[in-house]
C-alpha cells in the first residue's frame, strides 16, 4: 500500500543532483592548485596531495560508512555529508589564511574527503527504489551532476579567487556547498515499502525485471559477481583517470596544441565525462548492464591501442571523447547494475565497498602511466599497456555476463516450477 502523499520522484532525483553537483566540485581541484601553491610557496605536486587524500577518503568512507548510510537513511546521511564537506572547505580557507599546509591536508583531504564519500553514496539506493523502472536513468542523473560540477564550479572558483582572494573564496564556496547539500538532504527520502510508479502494476503494461538476489553487504562479498564488478570498475577507472590526468601534455605532444588550447580540451573532457554518465546509464536500461560494460571494454581496447597512432585531429578527439564518456558512464551505470545483481537491501553499503576500486585506481592509474611513459618515452607503449588491461576487463565482463545469464535462467526455471505446482 502506498501512502496518500507521495513526494515527487523527479524532485527526489533533483535533490540527488544538488548533492552530487556540490561534492563533484572536487573535480575542479586543478583550478585551485596554482593559487594555493603560491600561498604555501610549494610545488604544485605537493598541493595535489590534498586531492589524492580526498579521493582516497572518498573510497574508504564510502566503504566503511555504507552500512551506516543505509541504516540512518538519506536525510541524516545527506545532512552529515553537507556538514563534513562544508566544514572541510571552510577549514581549507582557514588553513590558507594561517598558511598551514598540514591543516589544509586535514580539512580538504580528510574532513572534506569523508563528506565526499558519504555524499556520493547517499542518494544511490534511494533513487534505485524510486525508479525501479528506470534505474540507469535515475542514478545517471545524479552522478551526471558529479561529472558536470567542474564545468560549473571551475569558473566560479577562479572568479572568486580573483575577486575576493583565496581564503575568502574557500569561505564563500564552503557556505554555498553546505546550503546546497543541506537543502537537498531535507527533501530526499526513501519511498514507501513496495513502491511502484504509476503504470507499473504487476501483469499490466511494462514489467520490471526481478533482481538476481536481494542480499546484504556481507553476503555480496561471498559471490563471484562482487569481485567481477570490482575488477571491471578498477580497470575502467584506472585507465580513465590516467588519460584525464595526462590529457593536457598528451594534446601538446600528439596534436602540437598550445597549453591554452590543451586546457580548452581539458574543459571539454569535463563535458563529455558528464554527458557519458547520463547517456550510457540511460542506454543500459535497454542494452542491459552487462552488455554495456562489454561495449565499454571492447571499444577501449581498440581506442587505447590506436589512439597514439591517429594523426587526424578530428578522429583523435572523437576517439578520446568517446573514451571519456565511457569513463563517466562506468560510474553512472554501476549503482543500477549493483541493484540488478544484489537488490536494494543494502545497496548503498555494497556500492561503497565497490568504490574502494576508485580509491585504489586513482593512485595506480596515473602512476602506471607516468612510470611507463618515463621509462620508455613512448606514448604508444604506454597506451598499449592500458589496452592490455582492458583485455582483462573484457574477459571478466564476459564472465559476468555468463554468470548473470545463468542466474536469470535459474530464476526462470524456479518460476516455471512454481506455476506448474500451482
Amino acid at each position: 500500500m502506498q501512502t496518500q502523499k507521495l513526494k515527487n520522484r523527479w524532485l527526489i532525483a533533483a535533490s540527488a543532483v544538488g548533492i552530487h553537483i556540490s561534492i563533484g566540485s572536487v573535480y575542479a581541484y586543478s583550478v585551485m592548485t596554482n593559487p594555493v601553491k603560491d600561498i604555501f610557496d610549494v610545488d604544485g605536486s605537493v598541493i595535489k596531495w590534498a586531492f589524492k587524500i580526498a579521493i582516497l577518503l572518498l573510497g574508504l568512507s564510502a566503504a566503511f560508512l555504507g552500512r551506516w548510510v543505509e541504516k540512518v537513511g538519506p536525510r541524516i546521511s545527506g545532512t552529515t555529508a553537507g556538514i563534513f564537506y562544508g566544514v572541510g572547505i571552510l577549514g581549507s580557507g582557514l588553513a590558507v589564511q594561517l598558511e598551514s599546509l598540514w591543516l589544509f591536508y586535514l580539512c580538504y583531504g580528510v574532513i572534506g574527503g569523508i563528506g565526499l564519500g558519504i555524499g556520493y553514496i547517499t542518494p544511490v539506493s534511494t533513487l534505485v527504489k524510486w525508479f525501479p523502472d528506470r534505474r540507469g536513468l535515475a542514478t545517471g542523473m545524479a552522478i551526471m551532476g558529479f561529472g558536470f560540477a567542474a564545468l560549473i564550479f571551475g569558473p566560479v572558483m577562479q572568479s572568486l579567487f580573483d575577486a575576493v582572494g583565496v581564503s575568502n573564496a574557500f569561505y564563500i564556496l564552503g557556505i554555498i556547498y553546505m546550503i546546497l547539500i543541506l537543502s537537498s538532504a531535507r527533501y530526499i527520502e526513501r519511498p514507501p515499502e513496495g513502491y511502484l510508479p504509476d503504470g507499473f502494476k504487476p501483469g499490466e503494461g511494462k514489467t520490471i525485471k526481478a533482481d538476481i538476489s536481494n542480499i546484504d553487504a556481507n553476503a555480496s562479498l561471498k559471490t563471484s559477481r562482487f569481485y567481477y564488478i570490482w575488477i571491471m570498475m578498477f580497470i575502467n577507472i584506472a585507465c580513465g583517470i590516467a588519460i584525464i590526468s595526462s590529457a593536457s601534455p598528451m594534446m601538446q605532444e600528439k596534436l602540437n596544441y598550445t597549453p591554452m588550447e590543451a586546457a580548452a580540451i581539458v574543459g571539454l573532457i569535463g563535458v563529455f565525462n558528464g554527458v557519458g554518465r547520463i547517456l550510457w546509464s540511460s542506454l543500459s536500461d535497454y542494452l542491459g548492464r552487462a552488455n554495456t560494460y562489454i561495449v565499454f571494454f571492447a571499444f577501449q581496447i581498440l581506442a587505447f591501442y590506436f589512439l597514439p597512432k591517429i594523426s587526424m585531429e578530428l578522429t583523435f578527439l572523437v576517439v578520446l571523447f568517446t573514451v571519456i564518456t565511457m569513463y563517466g558512464g562506468g560510474f553512472a551505470t554501476l549503482p543500477a547494475f549493483l541493484g540488478d545483481l544484489f537488490g536494494t537491501k543494502q545497496l548503498g553499503a555494497i556500492h561503497g565497498m565497490v568504490l574502494t576500486a576508485w580509491a585504489l585506481a586513482g593512485v595506480v592509474g596515473p602512476t602506471i602511466y607516468d612510470w611507463v611513459k618515463n621509462t620508455t618515452g613512448s606514448l604508444d607503449t604506454t597506451l598499449e599497456v592500458f589496452a592490455g588491461l582492458f583485455m582483462i576487463a573484457l574477459f571478466v565482463s564476459l564472465l559476468m555476463k555468463r554468470t548473470v545469464n545463468k542466474a536469470y535462467k535459474v530464476m526462470d526455471q524456479k518460476i516455471e516450477k512454481s506455476i506448474k505446482f500451482v
